[in-house]
Protein backbone atom coordinates (compact mmCIF):
# COMPACT_ATOMS: atom_id res chain seq x y z
CA UNK A 1 0.00 0.00 0.00
CA UNK A 2 1.14 3.19 -0.71
CA UNK A 3 1.62 6.08 2.14
CA UNK A 4 1.51 9.44 1.55
CA UNK A 5 2.38 12.01 4.45
CA UNK A 6 0.20 14.90 4.58
CA UNK A 7 2.21 18.00 5.27
CA UNK A 8 -0.98 19.94 6.67
CA UNK A 9 -1.55 22.90 9.45
CA UNK A 10 -3.71 25.23 9.86
CA UNK A 11 -5.69 27.64 7.88
CA UNK A 12 -4.94 25.30 4.99
CA UNK A 13 -7.51 25.76 1.40
CA UNK A 14 -9.98 23.08 1.69
CA UNK A 15 -10.31 21.84 -1.87
CA UNK A 16 -6.81 21.55 -1.96
CA UNK A 17 -6.46 18.77 0.58
CA UNK A 18 -9.41 17.39 0.46
CA UNK A 19 -10.45 16.59 -2.92
CA UNK A 20 -6.82 14.75 -3.67
CA UNK A 21 -7.21 12.55 -0.31
CA UNK A 22 -9.93 11.91 -1.42
CA UNK A 23 -8.66 10.49 -5.02
CA UNK A 24 -5.68 9.06 -2.84
CA UNK A 25 -7.67 7.18 -0.88
CA UNK A 26 -9.91 5.76 -3.33
CA UNK A 27 -7.10 4.73 -5.33
CA UNK A 28 -5.90 2.95 -2.15
CA UNK A 29 -3.52 4.93 -0.86
CA UNK A 30 -3.04 5.76 3.38
CA UNK A 31 -2.86 8.94 4.65
CA UNK A 32 -0.83 10.10 7.18
CA UNK A 33 -1.30 13.90 8.62
CA UNK A 34 1.98 15.64 9.87
CA UNK A 35 1.72 18.68 11.46
CA UNK A 36 3.26 20.89 14.40
CA UNK A 37 1.51 18.43 17.63
CA UNK A 38 -0.05 15.52 17.37
CA UNK A 39 -3.56 14.97 18.02
CA UNK A 40 -4.38 18.40 17.18
CA UNK A 41 -7.23 19.51 14.99
CA UNK A 42 -6.52 21.73 12.31
CA UNK A 43 -9.27 23.15 10.12
CA UNK A 44 -9.11 24.29 6.23
CA UNK A 45 -9.27 28.03 5.59
CA UNK A 46 -12.71 28.06 3.98
CA UNK A 47 -15.22 25.21 4.85
CA UNK A 48 -13.66 24.18 8.20
CA UNK A 49 -12.65 21.09 7.53
CA UNK A 50 -11.36 19.55 9.85
CA UNK A 51 -7.96 16.88 10.08
CA UNK A 52 -6.34 15.82 12.91
CA UNK A 53 -2.69 15.21 13.16
CA UNK A 54 -1.68 11.96 13.18
CA UNK A 55 2.09 12.73 13.77
CA UNK A 56 3.90 15.51 14.96
CA UNK A 57 6.43 16.19 11.96
CA UNK A 58 9.42 16.37 13.92
CA UNK A 59 8.94 12.80 14.89
CA UNK A 60 7.96 11.51 11.07
CA UNK A 61 11.04 10.24 8.97
CA UNK A 62 10.46 10.70 5.01
CA UNK A 63 11.73 7.22 4.41
CA UNK A 64 8.49 6.05 6.09
CA UNK A 65 6.62 7.38 3.39
CA UNK A 66 6.17 7.14 -0.25
CA UNK A 67 4.79 10.52 -1.27
CA UNK A 68 4.30 13.87 0.24
CA UNK A 69 0.97 16.32 -0.01
CA UNK A 70 1.65 20.11 0.27
CA UNK A 71 -1.66 21.19 0.26
CA UNK A 72 -1.86 25.31 0.22
CA UNK A 73 -3.86 27.72 1.71
CA UNK A 74 -2.00 29.31 4.53
CA UNK A 75 -1.14 26.21 5.66
CA UNK A 76 2.42 26.09 3.95
CA UNK A 77 3.28 29.51 5.11
CA UNK A 78 2.31 28.87 8.71
CA UNK A 79 4.39 25.85 8.92
CA UNK A 80 7.86 26.98 7.24
CA UNK A 81 8.07 29.09 10.36
CA UNK A 82 9.06 26.66 12.09
CA UNK A 83 12.35 24.23 11.24
CA UNK A 84 10.75 20.69 11.54
CA UNK A 85 8.19 21.13 8.66
CA UNK A 86 10.98 22.94 6.61
CA UNK A 87 13.64 20.04 7.43
CA UNK A 88 11.08 17.17 6.22
CA UNK A 89 10.23 18.83 2.60
CA UNK A 90 14.07 19.16 2.18
CA UNK A 91 15.02 15.48 3.26
CA UNK A 92 11.67 14.41 1.21
CA UNK A 93 13.16 15.67 -1.31
CA UNK A 94 16.70 14.63 -1.10
CA UNK A 95 15.40 11.35 -1.64
CA UNK A 96 14.17 11.89 -4.81
CA UNK A 97 10.51 10.70 -3.64
CA UNK A 98 7.52 11.99 -5.12
CA UNK A 99 6.07 15.79 -3.68
CA UNK A 100 2.88 16.74 -4.57
CA UNK A 101 2.57 20.46 -3.98
CA UNK A 102 -0.24 22.86 -4.99
CA UNK A 103 -0.93 26.71 -4.76
CA UNK A 104 1.01 28.04 -1.90
CA UNK A 105 2.28 24.62 -1.34
CA UNK A 106 5.41 25.74 -2.82
CA UNK A 107 6.28 28.05 -0.15
CA UNK A 108 7.94 25.13 1.91
CA UNK A 109 10.31 23.90 -1.08
CA UNK A 110 11.43 27.56 -1.31
CA UNK A 111 11.76 27.70 2.79
CA UNK A 112 13.61 23.93 2.35
CA UNK A 113 16.02 25.85 -0.69
CA UNK A 114 14.71 22.83 -3.20
CA UNK A 115 13.39 24.86 -5.96
CA UNK A 116 16.95 25.80 -7.44
CA UNK A 117 17.06 24.64 -11.01
CA UNK A 118 13.71 23.27 -11.09
CA UNK A 119 10.72 23.64 -13.17
CA UNK A 120 7.25 24.56 -10.82
CA UNK A 121 4.36 26.36 -10.67
CA UNK A 122 2.14 28.12 -7.89
CA UNK A 123 -0.02 30.73 -6.88
CA UNK A 124 0.41 33.69 -8.93
CA UNK A 125 1.90 35.76 -6.23
CA UNK A 126 4.68 33.27 -5.69
CA UNK A 127 5.57 33.47 -8.95
CA UNK A 128 8.80 36.39 -7.74
CA UNK A 129 9.67 34.22 -5.00
CA UNK A 130 10.22 31.20 -6.96
CA UNK A 131 12.22 32.80 -9.40
CA UNK A 132 14.28 34.41 -6.74
CA UNK A 133 14.89 30.33 -5.48
CA UNK A 134 16.25 29.39 -8.75
CA UNK A 135 12.87 27.86 -10.01
CA UNK A 136 11.84 28.50 -13.75
CA UNK A 137 8.28 29.24 -12.99
CA UNK A 138 5.77 28.08 -16.00
CA UNK A 139 2.39 29.57 -16.01
CA UNK A 140 0.48 26.30 -16.44
CA UNK A 141 -1.97 23.79 -14.64
CA UNK A 142 0.02 21.23 -13.88
CA UNK A 143 4.23 21.09 -13.93
CA UNK A 144 5.99 17.80 -13.46
CA UNK A 145 9.93 18.26 -13.37
CA UNK A 146 11.19 14.84 -11.84
CA UNK A 147 9.68 14.17 -8.81
CA UNK A 148 7.79 17.07 -8.78
CA UNK A 149 4.24 17.70 -9.08
CA UNK A 150 3.08 21.27 -8.79
CA UNK A 151 -0.33 23.03 -9.68
CA UNK A 152 -1.95 26.83 -9.09
CA UNK A 153 -5.11 26.66 -7.65
CA UNK A 154 -8.22 24.74 -7.20
CA UNK A 155 -9.37 25.17 -10.85
CA UNK A 156 -6.18 22.79 -11.31
CA UNK A 157 -7.17 20.19 -8.75
CA UNK A 158 -7.63 17.22 -11.45
CA UNK A 159 -4.55 17.74 -13.89
CA UNK A 160 -2.64 17.85 -10.58
CA UNK A 161 -4.50 14.68 -8.89
CA UNK A 162 -4.19 13.03 -12.47
CA UNK A 163 -0.48 13.86 -12.68
CA UNK A 164 0.19 13.06 -8.99
CA UNK A 165 -1.88 9.54 -9.60
CA UNK A 166 0.51 8.43 -12.48
CA UNK A 167 3.37 8.87 -10.89
CA UNK A 168 2.52 6.92 -8.44
CA UNK A 169 1.83 4.27 -10.55
CA UNK A 170 -2.07 4.71 -9.90
CA UNK A 171 -3.56 6.48 -12.99
CA UNK A 172 -6.84 5.52 -13.73
CA UNK A 173 -7.82 4.36 -10.02
CA UNK A 174 -8.85 7.83 -8.61
CA UNK A 175 -13.14 8.03 -8.16
CA UNK A 176 -14.83 10.19 -11.05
Amino acid sequence: MTTIAVLIGKDFEDSEYSEPARAFRNAGCRLVHLGLKKGETVTGKKHATPVQIDMEVDSAGPDDFDALLIPGGYSPDNLRAHKGPVRFVKHFMERDKPVFAICHGPQLLISAGKLQGRKATGWKSLLCDMKYAGADYLDKEVVVDGNLVTSRRPSDIPAFVDACLKMLGLAGKKAA
